[in-house]
């Protein structure tokens, strides 16, 4: 089963995501220029929203991921609250990590970014030190300890495959045994589950993303435009005219396209369960979190500066029992245009609708159905009683009923 939303969003005056010369980004969509947002943007504020809304009520900070290179740092801390020295964990926390291929660069950093468990930085602080002794015996001295080791002789270089491999050997098995564990338990893990991760070293450790996000993207032609700004020095004196500091910053206002797509069945594997009832009871709350979180999140750029904290206006989910997801942008192959005293967002889900039923009488509308809510109405097409929490409970019914 699948669930598809399809959310209309207009922003105010906003750069909530920047290209790398400060700009809003923007795409060419239908012959014309268009505003967008990234499916990453949107993807780590939807992220951040399981998180401050406590969409997994008490139990929200065990049950979500951490995407950091920092491993390293906070498992030191959790050693020290053991009693360990600081300096010496830090050492055998790096050694360690070379078990599962992990290096560790500039600033005690792994060389990628880990998508992983929270939980997983205290269970791998307790591995550490159940074996303190043993990685303590087999971990090499410090770098900067041995002042013979210049002293080598320059050999055949080494691939980084063989570096990594026989970093590994030097790690006490039960370590590496125990690592492979730790990395590979990505269970009950919702963020995890739904947004999946990907690691080159460790293919085995992979997790099919069970949701697809597209780039966000406005529904009409958009056009950058530039604040001048200005800044007084409070304090200078009476006689000095002028400002201290200026500059501009670009911004734009859109109302956006946002498409995103559920594999039911795959969360479900995704987030695994001792048995059908755990499963079917994490799936149904990943389900409502998710579509909570979705319609909460708002990028975070720039909003100290422009406070662009627009919800939706249009919330449009629809619930395949069978066959592949459809995204709905094709509607706006025509940039949407405001007309007499029907505005942007109105003619925007007018246009949503109609692509809905002409992909219904095209493709088939056999276990096909469609719930929506908002602050416009289109005709024929009714929405969901109880507002938002309405929505979100039918939703969820809807996959109940046929689970």
């Amino acid at each position: 089963m699948k669930i598809e939303l399809h959310l209309l969003q207009n922003f105010a005056p906003s750069n909530l995501n920047r290209d790398d010369t400060g700009a809003p980004k923007d795409c060419e969509f239908g012959g014309v220029r268009r505003a967008r947002i990234s499916s990453q943007c949107f993807k780590r504020a939807i992220r951040e929203a399981f998180e401050t809304e406590k969409l997994f009520g008490a139990a929200t900070e065990d049950r979500l991921a951490a995407r950091t290179k920092r491993l390293v740092d906070h498992a030191t801390a959790k050693l020290v609250e053991l009693g360990h020295d600081a300096g010496e964990a830090a050492h055998l926390v790096e050694f360690a990590l070379q078990g599962a291929k992990l290096k560790v660069k500039e600033e005690r950093k792994t060389q990628y970014l880990l998508f992983l468990p929270r939980r997983a930085i205290t269970d791998l602080a307790t591995l550490i030190h159940t074996h303190w002794e043993e990685l303590k015996a087999a971990a090499p001295a410090p770098a900067g300890a041995d002042a013979e080791a210049s002293d080598e002789k320059p050999g055949k270089k080494k691939t980084k495959a063989q570096e990594k491999n026989e970093a590994k050997s030097a790690v006490p098995k039960p370590v590496t045994v125990g690592l492979e564990k730790i990395f590979k338990d990505t269970q009950k893990t919702p963020d995890l589950a739904l947004f999946g991760r990907m690691i080159a070293d460790a293919a085995d450790w992979n997790v099919d993303a069970a949701c697809q996000v597209a780039q966000a993207i406005s529904t009409h032609r958009a056009t950058m435009e530039f604040d001048f700004y200005t800044a007084v020095d409070d304090l200078k004196p009476n006689d000095t005219a002028g400002s201290d500091m200026m500059g501009t910053v670009a911004y734009q206002s859109a109302c956006f396209y946002r498409y995103s797509c559920l594999d039911v069945d795959a969360l479900t594997r995704n987030l695994g369960g001792a048995d059908a009832a755990e499963a079917k009871a994490l799936t149904k709350e990943t389900i409502d979190a998710f579509l909570r979180a979705t319609a909460l999140a708002i990028p975070t750029g720039k909003q100290n500066s422009m406070a662009a904290q627009n919800r939706p206006s249009y919330l449009l989910a629809v619930v395949r029992e069978k066959g592949t997801p459809l995204s709905l942008a094709n509607a706006f192959v025509k940039p949407v245009k405001a007309s007499g005293d029907q505005d942007l967002v109105t003619a925007s889900a007018a246009k949503l609708e109609a692509q809905l039923k002409t992909g219904l009488e095209l493709w088939g509308s056999a276990g096909v159905h469609a719930f929506r809510v908002g602050e416009v109405a289109v005709d024929g097409a009714s929405a969901v009683p109880g507002g938002f929490d309405g929505w979100v409970s039918a939703i969820v019914a809807a996959w109940e009923s046929r689970a």
